[in-house]
């Protein structure tokens, strides 16, 4: 008897434990959300509302990412924010030096990125732990060299123009047709990360995070599965990368910050590691927050004359932040999803939730 199904309902099948939406009612509403994200905000919501939810969904790409090679493999990476700068200018590069269409050039970022991935992954095969994020570290500043001293191929500092996006002869170049494409990205993804994560290779994924050495034990070549989940990570970073990239327009190492990694790290744990959910819980969160100072340090600057506005802000934001991390790891570790777990399980089990 299945002890997080809806009243009545069991399984009769191993399969069943697997799937993805286990009554009608489930895909009917992932349908109505999917159609109520595409077409009420662009109805309704003003262009700077309609920008925060493609930034958010692009978050949540690069978050889902990270979530496979972190959640659920175990693997720590700081370097994800360099990762992304290379699917962005990957992205860029293919389409104006190679002409690629903007499909092609996304997907190819992706695939680039994933193989830049792969090369900085080699060392997991004989560093875990702290040795691995040090080791992820210095990618970062090495692609970030690169990058910065890349010539007339990267412009260095200056950065690159990026052309608008475009399917088919038609031009992603308004707020409302560019976040559509992103949603459709950001179900696509998410659905490919649920599949991956409940299969053969999610599994190993996880038995190396839980203990690599009875995953040995097992006959699962770690090896091989740590490369893939830092290749996959990688292909999620590429993919956001591409599509901020064509989003923003022009790109240059300044928008790819260090820290950016951090928070990446510290919102996937407040948002719930090793859960699909938990990716998307991070990264709205995160953005809201940055939203939610944004606006808050102009009332402090006039409130407070000896507050500035733009020094506040990045003290304030840190100040935040972190906080909001720190809070979360004492008092809910598991975080945002172990809630929603809670509450989708009283739910079914209503009207025997006790």
């Amino acid at each position: 008897m299945g002890y997080t199904l809806p009243t009545g309902l069991y399984n009769v099948r191993y399969e069943q434990e697997l799937d993805i939406f286990r009554t009608r009612l489930q895909k009917a509403l992932l349908i109505i959300a999917f159609l109520f994200l595409v077409t009420v905000p662009t109805m309704f919501f003003s262009n700077s509302i309609l920008s925060l939810m493609t930034i958010i969904g692009i978050t949540i790409i690069a978050m889902q990412g990270l979530n496979i090679l972190f959640g659920y493999t175990g693997q720590l990476s700081i370097g994800h924010s360099a990762f992304i700068a290379v699917g962005a200018y990957a992205s860029a590069l293919l389409s104006t030096r190679l002409n690629f269409p903007f499909l092609a050039a996304l997907i190819c970022a992706g695939l680039v990125t994933g193989i830049v991935g792969l090369f900085f992954g080699l060392p997991s095969l004989r560093v875990k732990g702290f040795y691995l994020a040090i080791t992820t570290l210095g990618a970062y500043f090495i692609i970030m060299w690169v990058i910065r001293h890349g010539g007339s191929l990267t412009r260095e500092i200056y950065g690159l123009s990026v052309p608008p996006a475009s399917i088919g002869g038609f031009v992603l170049n308004t707020e409302p047709r560019y976040y559509v494409f992103t949603v459709i990205m950001v179900f696509l993804l998410t659905l490919l990360a649920k599949n991956l994560v409940r299969s053969h290779i999610g599994r190993a994924f996880v038995a190396i995070r839980d203990n690599d050495i009875a995953a040995t034990v097992m006959g699962i070549n770690i090896f091989a599965y740590k490369l893939l989940a830092f290749f996959i990570c990688c292909f999620f970073a590429g993919i956001a990368g591409s599509l901020w990239a064509h989003y923003m327009i022009a790109i240059n190492p300044e928008v790819f910050p260090f820290y950016d990694s951090i928070w990446y790290l510290g919102f996937l744990a407040v948002g719930g590691m090793g859960s699909i959910m938990g990716a998307i819980f991070g990264a709205v969160l995160w953005k809201l927050l940055r939203e939610g100072v944004a606006a808050l340090v102009p009332f402090l600057s006039h409130t407070f004359p000896g507050f500035a506005a733009a020094s506040g802000y990045a003290g304030f934001s840190l100040i935040i932040f972190g906080l909001v991390i720190v809070l979360f790891l004492v008092f809910e570790p598991r975080g945002i999803n172990h809630r929603w777990t809670i509450f989708k399980t009283y739910y079914r089990l209503w009207p025997f939730s006790y």
